[in-house]
């Protein structure tokens, strides 16, 4: 193949560990993967296969926390193996669920994450330090069952015996967190009680709705409870946060549970903008793994209220904090700043793998915005990288028919600091 000038260096000059991995890579076909140029201004080197599967690595239990637009554990793991090593720093500035943090704690690296929304600090500290079945079940029995309904109508979504236990749950996690009193216990059921919240089966706290990551409002669940002619039964929630419990530990091995808690003892959770992290000092990450706000396709803030509820959380100073661009030019601006400050806190030979996703139906072509991004911060572009669940070798780069809406496609783009 011809070699072709990129960013500054010819490819062959670009990151060996990198490349020569990628252009070795077989599908579980036994296919190579498929490798395109872009004849774009950049003319980025794009490898399509079928990266990481679930037969590869089963994803730890642990990741079992519902989130809005979240990716799999295989796509920081694939990242985290290939380009860092045990003790090296992995940071995400859009740190959702926890996803890129947990992977890498799991596999013996140190951590730092940042959202701007608080609810990912909630939903990702306590899993650095999972506490036993029965210390959960031991600290549920001193908590009461309660008698008082919430102060807003949640009738659609509960039971008035399951909402009594809600609201006797949070005023004390709240009361423990106010007093400085909350240890990882409490922390741990706060982070299993917000994710049960609701859902759209038995184990969780509410009747049907939509899924849970998706709290849908009042109205609306007036609405499914009408059509779907339901009402409200009782769940227990003090059961159900003890199996979620037992759901989320399974499987930890001695390892695992050690590598987490280490990570976890010098973690660091940051809750603010991706643009501005001073904290973090000048090139100490090594590999940034993350996936921004695409424009305006997913609604943080009406999705998590019921969330921001229970954790004492304001919904909608929250939702002012979240970057909801509209426009591709507004978006461009925001991720130009964030590109920066990684540049700034990257080590020279770390790694940025930038998951971009399909918007509108593949009619807006993120990695194409990018890379250009990228390259003004500073940073070299190695590639990007097309995962695709099921491996076809007729398809094209821009053209991939069996999985045109996205949810089984990641598409990442690679950046290095020189």
């Amino acid at each position: 193949m011809e070699v072709i000038e990129t960013t500054g260096r010819r490819s062959g000059q670009q990151s060996p560990a990198f490349h020569t991995y990628l252009a070795g890579f077989r599908n579980p076909s036994g296919d190579p993967v498929q490798v395109e140029e872009n004849a774009g201004q950049h003319h980025i080197r794009h490898y399509i296969g079928e990266f990481w599967t679930s037969r590869q690595r089963q994803a730890s239990s642990l990741h079992e926390i519902s989130y809005r637009a979240c990716f799999k554990p295989q796509l920081p793991g694939f990242f985290i193996d290939l380009l860092t090593q045990q003790g090296d720093t992995v940071y995400d500035p859009f740190a959702g669920r926890g996803t890129t943090a947990i992977e890498a704690g799991l596999r013996g690296r140190k951590v730092i994450a940042n959202d701007a929304n608080p609810l990912s600090r909630i939903l990702t500290e306590p899993r650095f330090f999972p506490p036993s079945a029965d210390a959960v079940a031991e600290r549920l029995e001193t908590i009461p069952r309660g008698s008082d309904r919430a102060e807003i109508d949640l009738s659609m979504f509960y039971h008035p015996d399951t909402e009594c236990e809600i609201v006797a749950l949070r005023r004390f996690l709240l009361q423990r967190r106010e007093e400085g009193t909350a240890d990882a216990v409490d922390r741990w059921i706060a982070m299993v009680a917000t994710n049960r919240l609701t859902g759209h089966s038995s184990g969780f706290f509410s009747v049907y709705t939509l899924p849970p990551n998706q709290a849908v409002s009042q109205k609306s669940q007036k609405r499914i409870n009408q059509k779907r002619s339901q009402v409200p039964e009782y769940r227990n929630t003090h059961q159900l946060i003890l199996r979620k419990t037992r759901s989320l530990i399974a499987g930890l091995t001695p390892e695992e549970t050690g590598n987490l808690r280490r990570a976890g003892s010098d973690a660091r959770f940051f809750t603010g903008d991706a643009r501005e992290t001073p904290a973090i000092a000048p090139g100490s990450v090594r590999l940034t793994v993350t996936s921004p706000p695409f424009l305006d396709i997913v609604q943080y803030r009406d999705d998590n209220w019921l969330r921001c509820w229970f954790c004492g959380l304001d919904s909608a100073s929250v939702g002012r904090t979240i970057t909801m661009a509209r426009t591709i030019a507004e978006w461009e601006g925001v991720m130009g700043k964030v590109f920066r400050e990684l540049f700034r806190i990257t080590t020279p030979g770390g790694y940025v793998a930038f998951e971009v996703g399909e918007v509108r139906k593949m009619t807006i072509r993120l990695e194409e915005h990018v890379i250009p991004l990228g390259i003004a911060a500073g940073f070299l572009c190695e590639g990007a990288l097309i995962h695709r669940q099921t491996f076809s070798k007729t398809s094209h780069i821009w053209g991939i028919g069996n999985n045109r809406s996205g949810t089984n496609t990641n598409r990442i783009v690679a950046f290095s600091r020189p």
